[in-house]
């Protein structure tokens, strides 16, 4: 018996030793049910409706007791079954979300309990509606028919005779216009506000709508893109129809398969008047770097103090980006007209306008971000001796570079002759900062010697910048050329008008490739050479119909290329794919159709188009080149923004990851982490943020703020 009983105690010690080992604390109350274990830091239980247990929901824990408000979100699996891990001790409101439900009651509780649920099945069809994400909303839009394009113009149909085409009206209203800052479908923009004031018709409220706020120039100048009386009428026609209760025509389905696996952690970051454009957790080329560090935001044209968070002692924080020049303009002093949300008070106030950061190896963190006006200076310009000036002069530049190192607190900032707008460090001796411009009209690209510069201190010598030219005379090396509006000399190359919106380095040979905007777009490839200022040369490569509109791109780690299009694809490009001649006479687009392959988004097409794609307006595509998520390496994923999610492409088949709350997740990048190699699953995670400009359009309306959003890969649904 004595030695039965001390064999006994033996196993129950070293069961709790193995316990703490792997970072599990022990097993806490248990539920009946042998397959619910859960810890004192996690919630269990099952979840059951008047229909019996609830497949695929999500169970959702918020808590205010932190330093930042703080939410995990986890889903049921095919018994209806749930385990939470890893709460924060604090009170917590528990409640459960799903399709063909309505919110549950919220139960407060704490971690270490077995909490079962009760799901309110949805009363009704609208009722269970209000839960759909935005595409569903957003598919009921009409649109024009193929057969009034192209545009006939003011004494015609009223399209304008630039509008060739239904896809390029479409370009307009997802992905490159209407859809670029914010959502459209969500509960925000398919009705109209009693704010907004009192009108006639929907007609004219959409008309006050679209110049409400300070992005009213933007907002305007992308209706102008369209016929804006038409264009109003079919939104004015999409609310009306919405007001008298049409329902989407498809409904979204529950998460299946690996993506009852997910568990999702938000935590708030900022002010309700401040809106996020990325967030950074690690170095792209590494992500074992800043391990459980500091996650890092840039807000863009609303504020010049970048938020901070510390997910693991769930506290935000800002740190004040400077501008070297005091007469850097701020976007407090934008056009705009009283907003049904904030009124006539100007919300944004940015001088340094950061856009894009990135991590470097040392743990410091680069940003895009306004230095000064947009005005260059001379050494930028046509007499300079600077090598890249005395090539192609640049006279402005509406936004530069900065450092800031977290161990000394210090902000570098980095004036350059080139715009700027993403940013990527390549895997070279220099690590070289490559630099996107935005929009095509710059007709540059432009980098940073960081070796050169850390050396010296010396902006103006450390930086270059190219024009990009087409081999057109097919030689192999860039020659003098011919401009953009003269046309192909077969002794000559040819220059052309673009600059890169996304930017990435090409890791198998260190080219540089980049999405360009318009329609119907481009990726190209630059080829650096040994002087990129003399030597550079492009490639360009024009997505075939029915694909158009490409926005921010990545690429993976054997050199394919991946990109959104606005016509609810993803999109791969395969430079080794091609069949013809890569330089030459030909080559300026679309000489390489081979090289691409389409992947139609989920989720419904908008009404009226036949094409394939889906109403899908993705802003932007990350490569998971490491495997930081558990997907698998060079997994390709892309923000889901009208799907509230990040959309993953594994084996040729879509992961739809959903944020259910709150409603309204908008991601404009993301990035992976490795926290600790060593603990599976747990040591792994995506980072993104809701990234809209528009917080208060988010469910909870005006006072929400903009969220961290971390995602992690499970091996199952229950495993803690």
């Amino acid at each position: 018996m004595k030695t039965t009983r001390a064999w006994c105690l033996g196993l129950i010690a070293s069961s709790i030793v193995v316990l703490f080992v792997s970072g599990q604390a022990p097993l806490s109350a248990q539920s009946a049910d042998p397959a619910i274990r859960i810890g004192d830091r996690d919630l269990g239980g099952v979840v059951t409706s008047a229909n019996g247990p609830e497949a695929g929901v999500w169970v959702i824990a918020e808590t205010t007791d932190l330093p930042t408000k703080l939410a995990k979100i986890v889903v049921t699996d095919d018994r209806g079954r749930y385990v939470m891990p890893d709460l924060p001790k604090a009170t917590y409101s528990v409640w459960v979300r799903g399709y063909g439900l309505v919110d549950s009651a919220k139960v407060r509780t704490a971690p270490g309990k077995i909490v079962d649920l009760k799901a309110s099945v949805a009363p009704s069809p609208a009722a269970a509606a209000e839960y759909y994400p935005a595409i569903y909303w957003y598919s009921m839009l009409k649109v024009p028919d193929q057969s009034e394009f192209p545009g006939t113009g003011p004494s015609g149909n009223g399209l304008p005779v630039t509008l060739k085409s239904q896809a390029q009206w479409l370009d307009v209203v997802k992905t490159n216009g209407c859809y670029t800052c914010h959502q459209l479908g969500n509960k925000a923009t398919r009705t109209i506000p009693k704010e907004l004031g009192d009108f006639a018709s929907s007609k004219e409220a959409w008309a006050r709508r679209v110049v409400s706020g300070q992005a009213m120039t933007q907002m305007t100048n992308n209706l102008g893109r369209l016929d804006p009386k038409r264009a109003t009428e079919l939104f004015a026609d999409w609310t009306d129809r919405i007001a008298a209760g049409e329902l989407p025509r498809s409904q979204p389905q529950r998460p299946q398969g690996v993506e009852r696996n997910v568990v999702i952690t938000l935590w708030d970051w900022a002010g309700p008047k401040d809106y996020l454009h990325d967030e950074i957790s690690t170095d792209k080329r590494n992500p074992r770097v800043n391990p459980n560090g500091l996650i890092y935001g840039t807000p863009e044209e609303s504020r010049d103090l970048f938020p901070v968070l510390d997910p693991v002692k769930h506290k935000a924080t800002q740190v004040r980006m400077p501008a070297r020049d005091p007469n850097t303009p701020s976007s407090k002093t934008n056009a705009m007209t009283p907003s049904p949300y904030w009124g006539p008070e100007p919300i944004w106030d940015s001088q340094t306008s950061m856009h894009n950061p990135m991590f470097d190896e040392k743990g410091r963190v680069w940003f895009t971000s306004r230095v000064r006006p947009p005005a260059n200076p001379d050494v930028c310009k046509k007499g300079s001796d600077h090598p890249s000036a005395k090539l192609f002069p640049v006279e402005q530049a509406n936004r530069h570079l900065s450092m800031y190192d977290p161990k000394t607190g210090k902000v570098t900032l980095i004036g350059t002759c080139f715009p700027t707008h993403h940013l990527v460090f390549a895997e070279d001796a220099n690590n070289t900062l490559w630099t996107s411009a935005g929009g095509p009209q710059s007709g540059v690209l432009g980098w940073l010697n960081r070796k050169l510069f850390e050396e010296t201190g010396d902006e103006m010598r450390s930086q270059g910048w190219t024009a990009l030219v087409l081999d057109t005379n097919g030689n192999g090396k860039r020659d003098d050329y011919v401009e953009p509006d003269q046309p192909v000399d077969p002794t000559k190359d040819k220059r052309i008008v673009a600059a890169f919106y996304g930017i990435a380095v090409n890791p198998a040979d260190g080219t540089i490739w980049g999405s360009v905007l318009g329609f119907p777009g481009y990726v190209i490839r630059v080829n650096p050479g040994p002087d990129p200022a003399a030597t550079a040369l492009a490639e360009v490569f024009e997505p075939p119909l029915p694909g158009y509109g490409p926005r921010g791109m990545d690429i993976d780690r054997n050199g394919v290329v991946w990109t959104p299009l606005s016509s609810g694809h993803l999109a791969s490009f395969d430079r080794h794919r091609c069949k013809g001649p890569l330089n030459g006479p030909t080559a300026t687009g679309r000489h390489c159709p081979e090289g691409w392959t389409l992947y139609p988004f989920p989720g419904p097409q908008l009404q009226g188009v036949t094409e394939s794609g889906s109403a899908e307006a993705s802003y932007y595509t990350w490569v998971d080149q490491h495997d930081t998520f558990g997907l698998g390496r060079n997994v390709p994923m892309a923000t889901g923004n009208a799907n509230e999610s990040l959309i993953a492409l594994v084996n040729g088949a879509f992961v739809n990851l959903r944020v259910p709350y709150p409603m309204g997740f908008y991601a404009k990048w993301m990035d992976g982490r490795i926290d600790d190699p060593n603990a599976g699953w747990k040591g792994k995670g995506l980072w993104s943020t809701y990234a809209t400009r528009t917080p208060f359009h988010v469910e909870g309306g005006r006072g929400t703020t903009s969220k961290v959003v971390k995602f992690q890969l499970r091996p199952d649904p229950l495993a803690r």
